[in-house]
């Protein structure tokens, strides 16, 4: 059996363990781990018992539960059962000073007004975003992580939002030709 324990912000606590339990059974059986929460201090013992490959499970498991801890929906942190997607932690204070009103400032430019900005860069990058406490997390591809991370760092240091959006479009864009490229080479064979 191995084991590993992460700890998560207590009032992400309840997301995690889902009404009824119904999260923690989730991840228990797509993990194949166990999950022992404590409510009172946000400290997770993941156990895995799967011999065969304690590692990726472990792995997957903290990955979503780490995922869930920074304020993602259980149902966005389970995309990381996809092997394609990994999650990115950005500590907003290594972007800037760690003056609470310019985190706040940027915390303020990535969501937008009602969630604008934040919604519109996941939809141009294909990803998953949430911005909790001093941090932002992103969810999705290799490529498009670094897409977005690059976009959160433009707006740290004041690109305006159009301009973000441009290149955020012409990545989709580029993107889009490169699938067609490999579907054009595959089916040519």
């Amino acid at each position: 059996m191995f084991e590993k324990t992460i700890k998560i912000p207590l009032d992400r606590v309840g997301a995690l363990i889902g009404k009824s339990g119904k999260t923690k059974t989730q991840i228990e059986k797509k993990c194949c781990t166990k999950l022992k929460i404590n409510s009172e201090t946000g400290i997770v013992l993941i156990k895995s018992f799967n011999s065969t490959d304690q590692t990726q499970t472990i792995f997957r498991s903290v990955a979503i539960i780490t995922a869930i801890g920074r304020g993602f929906s259980p149902s966005n942190a389970m995309d990381l059962l996809d092997d394609e997607k990994s999650l990115q932690i950005i500590e907003l204070k290594n972007l800037t000073c760690r003056s609470r009103s310019k985190i706040l400032r940027i915390k303020s430019r990535i969501i937008g007004e009602n969630g604008k900005v934040r919604r519109n860069i996941e939809r141009l990058s294909n990803t998953k975003i949430s911005v909790y406490g001093k941090t932002v997390s992103i969810i999705g591809n290799h490529q498009n992580i670094k897409l977005v991370t690059d976009t959160i760092i433009s707006l740290s240091k004041g690109s305006m939002h159009n301009t973000i959006y441009k290149k955020l479009e012409v990545a989709k864009k580029y993107e889009k030709l490169d699938k067609l490229k490999l579907w054009e080479e595959k089916h040519d064979l």
